[in-house]
């Protein structure tokens, strides 16, 4: 995505969503101040009065790219925390799948939008929001295992906190191996819960995440 490159065609005026990609792989490589109509239609070899066809100005554009990351961040995390589980272990082991398909939850999105947040108020009452609607669903997933109000505060408060740090220490998104990561992931879980993972619910876990070691 980062290197996007449409064939130009007589007469194509491109679609919305070839816009909204290019100014992601833009948001993702330079930051919110390089995405300008301009650089787009030249990144993309397509005319401004293509990109007017789809949108009525730039503000447009940066709308599409913050509702791109409430639908994929804080949608996919709330639909995660409610997932079917039989233990709150289980659960949380649901919620790391997140961390670890870039499909579900777009770190590095994440990080992006949390840095234009400090110079855009209105999207840093937005991060805001995102923020409190999914230490709620993390708190509601854990009071769905019989942990009281506080308690499920602070764990939710935990597992979210931990994970946004990381991902604000990592801009290009997880560079470590996956291999270890995957095996501290059971120990987080035990430590979130405060009770073990099984060697069942592990197993499952980690048929969801394969490791290639060819």
């Amino acid at each position: 995505m980062n290197d996007l490159l449409i064939e130009k065609t007589s007469g194509w005026r491109g679609t919305r969503d070839v816009w909204i990609q290019a100014a992601y792989a833009t948001l993702l490589e330079s930051g919110i101040d390089a995405v300008k109509v301009m650089p787009l239609s030249e990144r993309l070899g397509l005319s401004r009065t293509s990109f007017y066809g789809h949108f009525t100005d730039r503000n447009d554009l940066l709308g599409a790219l913050i509702s791109l990351w409430q639908s994929k961040n804080t949608g996919n995390l709330i639909k995660r925390s409610e997932d079917y589980a039989d233990s709150i272990t289980e659960a949380i082991l649901n919620v790391f799948d997140l961390w670890l398909l870039p499909d579900l939850f777009d770190s590095r999105l994440e990080f992006a939008v949390r840095n234009w947040a400090h110079s855009d108020m209105r999207l840093a009452d937005k991060l805001e929001d995102a923020d409190r609607l999914r230490v709620s669903a993390l708190q509601a997933m854990f009071e769905r295992f019989g942990f009281d109000t506080l308690h499920a505060n602070v764990r939710a408060n935990t597992v979210y906190q931990t994970q946004i740090g990381y991902i604000s220490m990592k801009k290009d998104g997880p560079t470590d191996p996956l291999e270890p990561r995957l095996k501290r992931m059971r120990y987080y879980a035990e430590i979130f819960a405060g009770q073990p993972v099984s060697d069942a619910e592990a197993a499952r876990f980690f048929s969801r995440h394969p490791v290639d070691t060819a």
